[in-house]
């Protein structure tokens, strides 16, 4: 139990993490919360040779903390202590593969969930974080003192691209601030990618002029590969539009900061949605939370965050 110690003090540039854990019976919570620190830093399954050729002590994860979740039974929450050097500088991707890639399919543990993560600044200051956010946004629009309303275009698989320009129009002539295409709307054989975001500026230039309001649509710049996904943005820069979309659990995390560093370089805002998170963040013993989602994308790159609705579906 070298990765469980009570006595650990932990430093103002650990990353901490805070795992809700579900032994399997007769598993004690130090052993799982050991070995979640273990897998997640330098430990493997068993001892190995190449242990002596650095130091372990200096590197490893450590659980440092256990506590019981007050009403649940044999659930804890193991609090894990991870060294700054584990990690390398602005990348989610690594992070992320580091803290949660290996440790969720342990024969000891029944469930896992990673419910919060605390981020030093010494490395949250290596990410440029969210391209311009809420106050360049406003200064585009020219809008203050007002939440922004805006809306998703209906349906939103099925409509040929002209149709779709001409729903947007309607809505932005209509009063509304945005429009957006929604999660899945990328490049289907009813409505090609470019075609759409030509129709779309059509409407915006038009809604615009007959409005005298900045207008604008969140453009799904989302594709299969991150050239594609480039191009696109790089297209609707061209077009004009002041906003772009990117869907980034399904996109994943390389593409979503790839796509912000652009976005920030050539004044482009980022909205982002969250499709998928459901997969992650649903099960209350299970997963992730989406509190750890939103971190991580602060880290990686975006002007707002898609938050479902209100009621729910």
């Amino acid at each position: 139990l070298t990765y469980y110690t009570p006595e650990y003090v932990t430093k103002d540039t650990d990353i901490l993490a805070a795992f809700r854990m579900t032994p399997q019976p007769g598993v004690p919570a130090e052993e799982a919360g050991a070995a979640v620190a273990a897998e997640s830093s330098t430990g493997t399954w068993t001892t190995v040779w190449t242990d002596g050729l650095t130091s372990l002590d200096r590197y490893k994860g450590r659980c440092y903390d256990i506590e019981p979740v007050a009403g649940e039974e044999n659930q804890y929450i193991a609090y894990v202590a991870y060294p700054l050097d584990l990690f390398e500088e602005g990348s989610v991707t690594n992070m992320l593969t580091s803290i949660v890639g290996n440790v969720f399919g342990f024969k000891a543990l029944r469930a896992l969930r990673l419910e919060d993560l605390r981020i030093p600044p010494a490395y949250s200051k290596t990410f440029l974080g969210p391209p311009h956010g809420i106050q360049v946004e406003r200064d585009k629009l020219n809008k203050y003192g007002r939440p922004l309303l805006g809306c998703t275009i209906k349906p939103k698989l099925g409509l040929s691209a002209k149709n779709y320009g001409r729903a947007v129009y309607e809505c932005l002539r209509g009063g509304l601030d945005f429009t957006k295409d929604d999660e899945n709307v990328n490049s289907q054989p009813f409505m090609r990618w470019r075609d759409r975001f030509l129709f779309v500026a059509e409407a915006l230039f038009k809604s615009q002029a007959e409005t005298g309001e900045i207008k604008g649509h969140y453009l799904n710049a989302t594709a299969g590969t991150c050239e594609e996904m480039m191009k696109r943005a790089v297209f609707a820069r061209e077009l004009g539009a002041p906003i772009v979309m990117h869907d980034y659990l399904t996109g994943g995390f390389t593409a979503n900061t790839s796509l912000a560093f652009y976005c920030r370089d050539n004044g482009l805002l980022l909205h982002i949605h969250r499709a998928m998170h459901a997969v992650i963040d649903r099960q209350k013993n299970h997963g992730m939370h989406f509190r750890v989602l939103a971190k991580a994308l602060r880290m990686s790159g975006g002007d707002h965050v898609h938050a479902g609705t209100v009621v729910g579906k």
